[in-house]
């Protein structure tokens, strides 16, 4: 499949609006959203089966070549399969006419992408953790969403409303006139629309190809280190020497007490059970959403409060310059976990990312392994070690003394005049050299796993390509092994 170029001088971007929908538009909501769980979960088994019943047919002794054919996991032929068993299959006969076809075709989708990520990863050619088998989603646990594509997609001249296939007009929470501003000048066009379930409210995110006009930053020459951290969520030191920090809010922190009281009220109710089938009671659904509501109104804070910060930086500096940390290793620290979460270290880098992009500026990253708080930033010496309850920074050489956050804003400045030609606050190349002492970061030298050792599958043994299967419109593939079941 093609990818999507957009025109030159406009870019493809995201507009997430909240929505407040009526009744008729929620139900037909929520009706979409099952659509496509239901369509995700129909090609899981759909593939699956296959799987299962040449394992079963190879422990009968019947010959590789005389067992059940493969099928294929490519989204035109689930989607042609589909539509053959949704007019017959009593499950969908009833009632798959009150959806959009877009519903079915969000879940067929997430299906065919599912399959080839663990595809991927079984053959080695994915980054990132190890993909398993694609697995049904729960009718209570799974996340509500259905995309659009085609139809009648558009922001009503009012700025009031949003038009949606099959589902109507749908009232937005705030009047968004700038946009449909912008579709009437032609600097905008509508490609998709998709719904969501998120925080107990539903929003529609519309991917648009605008055009992309460049603001100019206020301090395109400056660059500035951002270290971030605990207990002030982040300290910069600019360019010019002028040093800056955004005091964490520990929004999870302050709603502890809440959220303890509405635990322990959840935990008194009839919950659901899924080894006995117990069902959950009316009460207990009222208090695990009133537990709900205060982890969304947290989430919601922590947004706005990192918004706030990453766009201040974006708008100010040409150059920001930010550690690549390990945030799922500092995770695993059962004493700061809960705190290093509530950070959202991960989250600010990207939205860094996508905001420095987007205003034509530079983000450098600094490599992991990079002392930035152990490195005097007046002479470049080098401590071996520097503890983690060491809040100052004592240089053992040049007399510096310097909150340890400050220390390692400076010297991300200094990493990026290396790395760019950026001015920086200060120089790490003295007259008089200086012996450092030797590099304290205990790095690790193995960056990879041990392999397992494969074993002989559960369901068929080897899995096909994607495009296996003698569904009418599939180019034939052999059957050759090209991974291990799980």
């Amino acid at each position: 499949m093609k990818k999507f170029k957009p025109r030159p001088g406009f870019a493809v971007l995201a507009h997430k609006l909240a929505l407040d929908p009526n009744a008729t538009a929620e139900r037909r909501l929520y009706s979409h959203a099952g659509a496509a769980r239901v369509a995700y979960n129909w090609a899981v088994a759909y593939v699956t089966s296959v799987w299962w019943q040449r394992k079963a047919e190879q422990s009968y002794g019947i010959p590789e070549d005389e067992l059940t054919a493969w099928r294929s996991w490519l989204l035109p032929s689930l989607r042609k399969a589909f539509n053959e068993d949704k007019r017959t299959n009593a499950r969908f006969a009833g009632w798959w006419e009150e959806n959009s076809k877009e519903a079915y075709n969000t879940g067929l989708a997430g299906a065919s992408t599912a399959f080839d990520n663990y595809a991927k990863s079984k053959c080695g050619r994915r980054k990132g953790p190890k993909m398993g088998v694609p697995r049904f989603k729960s009718k209570r646990k799974a996340r509500l969403a259905c995309r659009f594509t085609t139809g009648t997609i558009r922001i009503e001249p009012d700025g009031h409303h949003v038009t949606l296939p099959r589902i109507g007009r749908v009232r937005l929470h705030e009047h968004r006139a700038d946009l449909r501003a912008l579709i009437d000048a032609g600097n905008m066009r509508i490609l998709s629309a998709t719904v969501r379930l998120d925080r107990g409210r539903w929003f529609v995110s519309l991917q648009v190809e605008e055009k992309h006009e460049l603001v100019k930053v206020a301090r395109p020459d400056a660059a500035v280190g951002i270290d971030l951290g605990v207990k002030t969520l982040a300290v910069y030191a600019d360019s010019d020497g002028v040093l800056g920090e955004e005091p964490n809010p520990r929004h999870l922190d302050r709603a502890q007490k809440w959220l303890r009281r509405a635990s322990r009220v959840v935990s008194r109710r009839q919950g659901p059970d899924r080894r006995t089938g117990q069902q959950a009671s009316k009460r207990w659904e009222k208090a695990n959403r009133a537990r709900n509501k205060i982890h969304h109104r947290v989430a919601n804070l922590r947004e706005d409060t990192l918004h706030k910060l990453t766009a201040r930086l974006a708008s100010e500096y040409g150059t920001i310059v930010v550690e690549d940390l390990n945030v799922a290793g500092m995770g695993r620290n059962r004493r700061l976990s809960r705190r290093i979460a509530d950070a959202a270290f991960g989250e600010i880098r990207r939205q860094l990312t996508y905001k420095t992009r987007r205003r034509g500026t530079r983000l450098v990253v600094a490599n992991r392994w990079f002392p930035s708080s152990k490195t005097c930033s007046r002479c470049g010496v080098v401590k071996a070690k520097l503890p983690l309850s060491v809040r100052v920074f004592e240089c053992d050489s040049c007399g510096l003394v310097l909150d340890r956050d400050a220390n390692a804003g400076h010297n991300l400045v200094a990493f990026a005049a290396r790395m760019t030609g950026t001015g920086v606050a200060g120089d790490l190349d003295p007259a008089v050299k200086t012996e450092s002492k030797p590099r304290g970061a205990d790095r690790k030298t193995r960056i990879t796993r041990p392999r397992r050792k494969a074993g002989t599958g559960r369901a068929g043994g080897a899995i096909p390509g994607p495009r296996a299967g003698k569904e009418t419109g599939d180019r034939q593939q052999a059957t050759r092994t090209q991974l291990a079941l799980w």
